[in-house]
């Protein structure tokens, strides 16, 4: 089995590792290919706690890490939270990111469809990601089947990131059974949250 997990920064190698190495048949190895200091060595240790063989071949900036257990390796609860033990998960702003709309501020939809994917891209890839993010209204698509934003919705949520979609909004637009990613919320439960929070930013 082999994962690419070049150009991703930790926790997400040591995420990936954790959700394959249950995967493995007695005797199977696992390629992890990183191009990142920081998950070299958060995977050493990931290795030695889940008493795996380890070796490490360069090739460029790309390096090869093939993990060989030596017995079967049990299925975490949650990758995500394991992956805490190896390394350093970014930390979250406080700040509660508002999202009413498949398109970003006002003017042409196209403009605005292309600025909205872009910003949730640039938010899931920075040091720090928000504490919760709100999908409502037309917003809820984008955490839906077919929304272009999704793979980058799972990656916050990954990252800690609390992911909330409007129940009424699912419910109004059919949508509910295309749910992709997160958890369902209802207005009480946004209006604690954003009472709560110092920061609320809207897009």
């Amino acid at each position: 089995m082999k994962i690419d997990a070049r150009n991703l920064t930790c926790p997400k190698p040591v995420i990936l590792t954790l959700e394959a190495l249950p995967k493995l048949s007695s005797g199977e190895k696992l390629d992890v290919v990183i191009n990142d200091n920081v998950a070299f060595g958060n995977l050493t240790r990931l290795a030695d706690e889940k008493n795996c063989d380890l070796t490490s071949v360069k090739n460029g900036s790309d390096t090869t890490m093939t993990f060989s257990p030596r017995n079967k390796v049990e299925a975490s609860d949650s990758a995500v939270v394991e992956a805490s033990q190896f390394c350093d998960i970014p930390d979250r702003s406080a700040t509660v990111v508002a999202v009413d709309a498949e398109y970003m501020g006002r003017g042409n939809d196209e403009l605005g469809h292309i600025l909205m994917k872009g910003l949730i891209y640039a938010l899931a890839h920075q040091d720090t990601v928000p504490e919760t993010m709100l999908f409502y209204n037309g917003g809820a698509h984008l955490t839906c089947e077919g929304s272009e934003s999704l793979e980058d919705i799972k990656e916050l949520e990954s990252r800690g990131t609390k992911i909330l979609t409007c129940g009424t909004c699912l419910d109004f637009y059919g949508i509910k059974d295309k749910l992709a990613v997160g958890d369902v919320t209802n207005l009480y439960a946004i209006a604690e949250i954003i009472s709560q929070q110092p920061g609320v930013m809207v897009l």
